[in-house]
């Protein structure tokens, strides 16, 4: 059994969702089977219904009836291009209409309320998959395939974090047996709601970032899947950004790990949590290119080939550099276990640390956002030891990035970090903090440079490891 998830590009129009009806019949015909298929919002769909619900709980009552028009436009634009019997294509207009006429009312409520609940949020922002896969259920059936559309909330059992909710794999296998298997051995295709779930009361949850690759995986693991294929607008995961490195070029196959570390350090293509339900269950993902069904794309499985030694380089950007430095953190123990405290009680999280061999002071990297709360935090675990000048500064630097080198190839090659130092010296880029870790299965070094040498980097480092040649 494969599980397909589609994108919002993917999914974006009607003449995409025709694609998507179409790549669903290519994929029967090679398998033999119907696929399970997961939707997203059509693009841009989420942010409006979003910003609908933000603005109506400050009291706004025209934004959201003008959303809502808008969205009841753009699903009967896309359904009178890929549903083309006139009655059908009425019905699911009146279907349509009716779900959005349900979020004005919902929208009317926040409003009169003046205020809106994360659990709110999640009933609003999960209304673009409620609509989307209606259509696409409609186009399946428009091209010929048995399709049924099925809520999510009916599959995915969540705890109640409200916006980032987490799954119940064991809830959910048992409602996955019970709703997506029968389907699937009498040959229907079920299309399924990304981005959301439930609760085991039957309250609505989303997934949080990437909540609809989430979905996939979830189901790919829960059903079990043979693989899980997530369609997108790229050729599969590349070596690097290509607005960056416009050489850069697709990777035919890269371990979870590899992912997960660039996903982490800024690749777009998949959230580092979507990774998660199926590494256990050792359940490739491949990613694919739904305006390109012919590429093979990317295969990310339990296993790395070693050849090229490097996979990818990526970066992060919009990122703060604290250090925090004293005579009198030398060989004090607890130090560092008091700074990450305070780190944590900001709310925040270190995507990087460094520390001195002398221990007289301790670097990690922050998001600018949360830069300034993150200092103050600090300052005030050690108001102590600051008046008694054991601590002398807490600081930020802004405006810096961090490289991130990856492969599992390179784990154990000493030549990496030379040629990694070289290129960047050649480019003239200086290097304000390095980090290196590396295990049996991976390798990364990662590396804070200015965020206006960032760009350079990138470049840099790829071509001294030839990765456009792969």
């Amino acid at each position: 059994m494969i599980v397909m998830k589609f994108g919002g590009t993917s999914v974006g129009s009607g003449a995409r969702i025709a694609g998507v009806a179409e790549i669903t019949a290519q994929t029967m015909a090679k398998t033999g089977a119907p696929p399970v298929i997961v939707v997203s919002a059509m693009s841009g769909v989420t942010d409006k219904l979003i910003k609908a619900a933000t603005l109506a709980s400050q009291g706004d009552r025209r934004a959201f009836a003008q959303i809502r028009d808008e969205l009841q436009a753009k699903h009967e634009e896309a359904i009178g291009e890929c549903v083309p019997n006139a009655e059908y294509a009425r019905s699911l207009k009146a279907e349509i209409s009716s779900l959005l006429t349900w979020f004005e009312t919902l929208c009317l409520s926040i409003a009169t309320l003046g205020e809106l609940t994360a659990r709110g949020m999640d009933v609003v922002s999960g209304m673009g998959e409620r609509l989307s896969a209606r259509v696409v259920a409609a186009a399946l059936v428009s091209h010929g395939i048995k399709a049924q559309m099925i809520e999510a909330t009916e599959l995915i059992v969540t705890d109640n974090t409200f916006g980032s909710a987490v799954p119940q794999f064991e809830a959910t296998t048992a409602k996955c047996a019970q709703r997506i298997t029968p389907l699937v051995e009498s040959g229907v295709v079920p299309v399924v709601t990304g981005f959301i779930g439930a609760t085991e009361d039957g309250i609505p949850t989303t997934l949080g970032r990437g909540g609809s690759d989430y979905s996939a995986t979830i189901l790919g693991r829960c059903l079990p899947a043979t693989e899980v294929w997530i369609w997108t607008d790229v050729n599969g995961v590349m070596t690097a950004d290509p607005r960056i490195v416009p050489d850069a070029r697709t990777l035919s196959h890269i371990s979870y790990a590899e992912i997960a570390e660039l996903a982490f350090f800024g690749a777009k293509v998949l959230h580092p949590k979507t990774i998660q339900p199926v590494v256990q269950m050792g359940i490739p993902i491949r990613v694919l290119n739904s305006f390109e069904p012919q590429n093979e794309g990317t295969l990310v499985s339990a296993v790395s080939l070693e050849i090229p030694i490097i996979k990818g380089i990526t970066a992060i950007r919009n990122l703060s550099m604290v250090t925090v430095t004293g005579s009198g953190m030398l060989g004090v123990p607890g130090v560092a276990g008091r700074v990450f405290g305070a780190v944590a009680r900001s709310g925040a999280s270190a995507l990087m640390i460094t520390q001195s061999s002398s221990e007289q002071n301790i670097c990690f990297v922050v998001k600018t956002s949360e830069a300034n709360a993150v200092v103050k935090s600090v300052e005030k675990e050690f108001e102590l030891e600051m008046a008694h000048h054991d601590v002398d500064t807490v600081k930020n630097q802004d405006q810096v990035a961090i490289i991130a080198v990856v492969g599992a190839g390179a784990t154990g090659n000493p030549d990496i970090a030379g040629q990694v130092f070289t290129a960047l010296a050649a480019s003239s880029i200086n290097i304000i903090s390095i980090a290196q870790g590396s295990t049996d299965y991976n390798y990364n070094l990662s590396i804070v440079v200015s965020q206006s040498s960032a760009d350079d980097a990138v470049r840099a480092i790829h071509s001294r490891f030839q990765l456009d040649q792969i």
